[in-house]
């Protein structure tokens, strides 16, 4: 009875080690910040890193009774929390490998490259699916949907509600958490640098929203981006499981350029003319004021900037695409055309004759088109 070879675990504290234990690492980091929940001496230190921090309770005057309305602003603490949901979002991206994608790319056999990109799409299938809906059920209870000019009026929006600012920070955090997640993948380095242009992007505008008290206008924008992304990772999946499904990608295409002409109509609408013309204008870090030409125009240039980077890499995307449809026609009609090759039955009325013409030889007869040659090539 053979024993089974018992595989040599990688050293303490290598790069091997770290790659396969880390989301085990990070959640005992996790576990310590709950743990001091449990404490007095560290139950105020713990809370800033789980819980929403800089709320601010407002009151209401109705018909019957004022309420208390319970709001929320941004400061210096939401780094913690942010840093907290990022070892969250570590050991919620290790769940999704382990048990769904790992277990599906067992069944498809994939390269390595597909394999790399499965993992890619099938985690950011499940980030933007998720994003997308919470961001829809929060864009429901507000007043954008018939009224648009509340992405300007009453700026600076100070004052956030629990699910915005979670959104803000959920995202912040899941986009900070994709940066140690290309090591942690072995991410190979052809792709690094294009996921750290589109990570980088995420970050600066995300962040650059949730700051300038622009989250409004930024929830605007990221809902229906994430719809397409979410379709284009979708129909990617879809692609590697048969090669045949791409219809898609046709309707990632068409939406892809909708949504961009969509997002520079609603920023050149907010910061040319809405944000313009309100009576609030000003520069002030205490107010959180920020409506002034300066930053105007730097915050329309970014996004302009960033929709033209990506109108390029698309353009570019499906031009090559075409050149290899292209090339796939060409190949074929260089091939071969079945009318010029012989059929089978003149092949066998060939092979029959030369048979004849053998056994006639053999035999001392010749056939009759040899005589007949013989009598022409004579009378000459």
């Amino acid at each position: 009875m053979g024993f089974r070879k018992k595989s040599k675990s990688p050293p303490v504290l290598s790069h091997e080690f770290v790659i396969q234990n880390h989301a085990d690492m990070v959640s005992c980091v996790a576990m310590i910040v709950l743990l001091g929940l449990m404490f007095e001496m560290t139950a105020k230190f713990a809370i800033m890193f789980i819980t929403v921090q800089y709320n601010v309770t407002e009151t209401l005057d109705t018909e019957d009774k004022p309420e208390p309305v319970s709001y929320y602003k941004y400061g210096p603490k939401d780094m913690a929390t942010v840093f907290f949901y990022l070892l969250i979002a570590i050991i919620l991206h290790a769940l999704i490998q382990e048990y769904i994608l790992d277990k599906i790319n067992r069944r498809l056999h994939l390269s390595k490259t597909k394999h790399s990109k499965f993992n890619e799409s099938g985690q950011l299938a499940t980030f933007y699916s998720f994003s997308f809906i919470w961001g829809c059920s929060i864009l429901t209870n507000e007043e954008f949907v018939t009224n648009p000019t509340f992405l300007w009026e009453g700026y600076p929006h100070i004052h956030m509600a629990f699910q915005v600012k979670f959104f803000y920070i959920c995202q912040i955090a899941y986009w900070f958490h994709a940066l140690p997640e290309l090591y942690f993948q072995k991410v190979r380095k052809e792709d690094i640098p294009r996921q750290l242009y589109y990570i980088c992007l995420y970050i600066f505008h995300i962040t650059g929203a949730y700051v300038l008290n622009l989250h409004r206008l930024g929830l605007v924008l990221l809902v229906p981006h994430y719809l397409v992304e979410l379709l284009f990772h979708a129909s990617r999946l879809f692609y590697f499981s048969d090669e045949n499904k791409q219809k898609g990608f046709t309707l990632w295409a068409l939406l892809f350029v909708i949504t961009r002409l969509l997002t520079l109509t609603v920023s050149v609408l907010t910061f040319g003319f809405g944000l313009s013309r309100t009576d609030n204008q000003g520069f002030s870090l205490a107010e959180g004021n920020f409506n002034v030409l300066t930053v105007r125009v730097t915050c329309l240039s970014a996004i302009c900037l960033t929709q033209a980077w990506m109108m390029w890499k698309f353009i570019n995307f499906q031009l090559k695409k075409w050149r290899e449809q292209s090339q796939i026609q060409a190949s074929k009609k260089k091939a071969v055309s079945p009318k010029s090759r012989p059929s089978k039955k003149d092949s066998r009325g060939e092979t029959f004759l030369k048979n004849l013409y053998v056994s006639g030889s053999r035999q001392g007869l010749k056939p009759e088109g040899r005589k007949t040659e013989r009598k022409h090539h004579c009378g000459i």
